[in-house]
């Protein structure tokens, strides 16, 4: 008859199932996806987050950190647009605009842009 106390963990986990084997086999288990799915959550890639910001009326935003704008709808979806470095009026939005003293921006004037211009009706910065 062996002795109970002599022998190995490993030995007393073989043999026949029981119940409570398969209860610690499905626990391990459970921790084990836990374990896993902490790492994956940690270290795994970051979600890719669109930016909060509205679009003007053409489909497109202010570019904060390139400068210029950015167009998500429209006929220059997918561009970036940078200001004129030809020495244009470019306002990259009405607060600019109005600082500058030039809002109200109508179609034709110096500066006027369609980013400006959130309804379309010719008059950017209005209000």
């Amino acid at each position: 008859m062996p002795d109970t106390e002599s022998e190995s963990p490993s030995a007393t986990l073989a043999g026949p199932l029981t119940p409570l084997k398969i209860e610690f086999a499905i626990l391990m288990a459970l921790q084990l996806i836990a374990l896993a799915s902490l790492v994956y959550v940690l270290f795994g890639p970051a979600p890719i987050a669109a930016h909060p910001g509205g679009l003007a009326a053409d489909g497109c935003h202010n570019d904060r950190k390139n400068g210029g704008r950015h167009c998500h709808r429209g006929p220059n979806a997918g561009q970036s647009v940078s200001p004129p470095s030809n020495g244009e009026v470019y306002y990259p939005n009405c607060a600019a605009a109005r600082a500058a003293g030039a809002a109200p921006v109508r179609r034709g004037e110096p500066g006027y842009a369609s980013h400006l211009d959130r309804d379309g009706d010719g008059i950017g910065c209005e209000g």
